[in-house]
C-alpha cells in the first residue's frame, strides 16, 4: 500500500465517515492543528529527562489521537443508529481530571505566580510554552467550528485545560533543570 492516494490533489479530504470536504474547512483546520500539537509535544519530549513527565507527555499524545479522530468526525457521524459512539475511544470527565491532578502536583512544587512569564527558559521549557499556544489554537479552532457544527464540549475543555498543563509543565520544567524563569513586570523596562 502506498502512502499517497492522490484524492486529495484537488484540495478535499475525506472525513471520517467518507465525507469529502475542502482542506481549508473549520473541521480539517481543526483536527490539523490537534495533530499539529502533539508533533510539537514529540519535539519536547526530545529534550525532557524526566520519566514521570514523558509518561504524562505520552498519555496526552494518545489521547490527542482520541481528540484528533473526533474532530475529524461529522457530527451526523459519530453516533449509529442505536445510539452507541462510531468512535472506540472518546475523551471524558476522566482525562480532565487526569490533567488537573497532574497540574495540581506540579503547583504544589513550584513558587506561587507573582507576575506573567515570559515564555523561554531551556530548550524543553521553550517547546513546551511553544505547545501551550498550539494547543490555545487548536481549542480556538473546535470553538470555531462549534459555531457552525456541534463539538462536543469535552473537546473544548480538555484542550483548555490541556494548555493550562502546559505551562504548569513548562514551570516545572525549568525548576528542575534549574533554569530560572523570566518574568514580565511592567516596572523593569
Amino acid at each position: 500500500m502506498k502512502i499517497y492516494t492522490k484524492t486529495g490533489d484537488k484540495g478535499e479530504t475525506a472525513l471520517y465517515g467518507g465525507t469529502r470536504v475542502s482542506k481549508a474547512s473549520a473541521r480539517v483546520e481543526a483536527y490539523g492543528t490537534i495533530d499539529e500539537l502533539n508533533s510539537f509535544i514529540g519535539f519536547a519530549k526530545t529534550e525532557i529527562n524526566d520519566e514521570k513527565v514523558l509518561a504524562q507527555l505520552r498519555k496526552i499524545q494518545f489521547d490527542l489521537f482520541t481528540v484528533g479522530s473526533e474532530s475529524a468526525t461529522p457530527t451526523d457521524k459519530l453516533t449509529l443508529a442505536n445510539g452507541k459512539s462510531r468512535l472506540a475511544l472518546m475523551i471524558s470527565e476522566t482525562e480532565i481530571e487526569e490533567l488537573e491532578n497532574w497540574m495540581d502536583a506540579f503547583e504544589e512544587e513550584l513558587q506561587p505566580l507573582q507576575y506573567f512569564i515570559l515564555p523561554g527558559g531551556g530548550k524543553a521549557a521553550t517547546s513546551l510554552h511553544i505547545c501551550r499556544t498550539v494547543c490555545r489554537r487548536g481549542e480556538r479552532s473546535l470553538v470555531f467550528l462549534n459555531e457552525s457544527e456541534t463539538v462536543r464540549p469535552e473537546l473544548i475543555k480538555y484542550l483548555n485545560r490541556l494548555s493550562d498543563y502546559l505551562f504548569v509543565l513548562a514551570r516545572y520544567v525549568s525548576k528542575i533543570n534549574g533554569e530560572k524563569e523570566e518574568y514580565w513586570n511592567p516596572n523593569d523596562r
